[in-house]
């Protein structure tokens, strides 16, 4: 039996489960499995990887995409550039560190995005929002993220996004764990009565598919999109990835 999987902490929200479950019924995988790994701690991951002999590749989500890194024996180039790793492919003994998060993040993002879409706000600051710094450099976007602890001249507190600057982005990625199952009535604290029918929202939270950030937005008028393709885009690529 090939045993594929999730680690991360908590996963109650995560539909990866599910996904390569009808996957393997739908495409007749047999001799397959998929399992949730929480870990409470990235200290538990090498008992996991010792334990499980029969792993062949896992997913990694929030908060461990940074974390897993040291405990890897081979990066993709991506991997090395950004810095966050949520797909390792397991063989021989050999973990080597992916991330599907920059493909499937391009391919959804794109079929929304204008020619006026030129200035972007990433909220977070965590594994998933290198993946898109990543995309939104290679697309000549310019962005600033958001943090609740800004460090970098790169960066702006939630204090600082006021209306002038919510007008002048009109693009803004949620790659922030805020609105997510169970905790949907939360949503980044931001002016959306400046949002406009020019914006768009993209929120990398897919469960609930329609979150609190993206329900102001769409109030606004605003183009607005879930993870819920992106989540499909990495997922395939993690199985080619596993299977090549």
């Amino acid at each position: 039996m090939k045993k594929y999987g999730l680690i991360g902490y908590p996963l109650s929200h995560s539909f990866s489960q599910k996904y390569f479950t009808e996957k393997f019924q739908r495409e007749g995988i047999t001799g397959c499995v998929y399992d949730n790994f929480p870990l409470a701690s990235i200290d538990e991951f090498a008992a996991l990887i010792q334990t499980q002999t029969d792993l062949h590749g896992l997913n990694v989500t929030i908060p461990y995409k940074e974390k897993v890194i040291p405990f890897l024996t081979a990066q993709s180039e991506v991997v090395k550039t950004i810095g966050a790793c949520n797909c390792i492919r397991i063989e021989n003994g050999e973990l080597t560190g992916h991330n599907t998060d920059v493909v499937g993040f391009e391919e959804s993002l794109r079929p929304l995005l204008q020619p006026h879409h030129k200035k972007a706000l990433v909220l977070g600051t965590g594994g998933a929002a290198k993946a898109v710094h990543f995309v939104l450099n290679k697309l000549g976007i310019e962005f600033y993220e958001v943090s609740r602890t800004p460090g970098t001249t790169r960066q702006l507190s939630y204090q600082q996004v006021d209306e002038a600057v919510i007008k002048e982005h009109e693009v803004i990625i949620n790659t922030s764990p805020l609105g997510m199952y169970p905790n949907i009535d939360e949503c980044p604290p931001l002016p959306y009565q400046a949002l406009t029918s020019s914006h768009y929202l993209f929120d990398l939270v897919y469960n609930p598919a329609k979150t609190l950030f993206l329900q102001k937005g769409e109030e606004q008028g605003a183009a607005i999109k879930n993870g819920h393709d992106m989540l499909i885009i990495q997922a395939e690529e993690s199985w080619r990835i596993w299977n090549a």
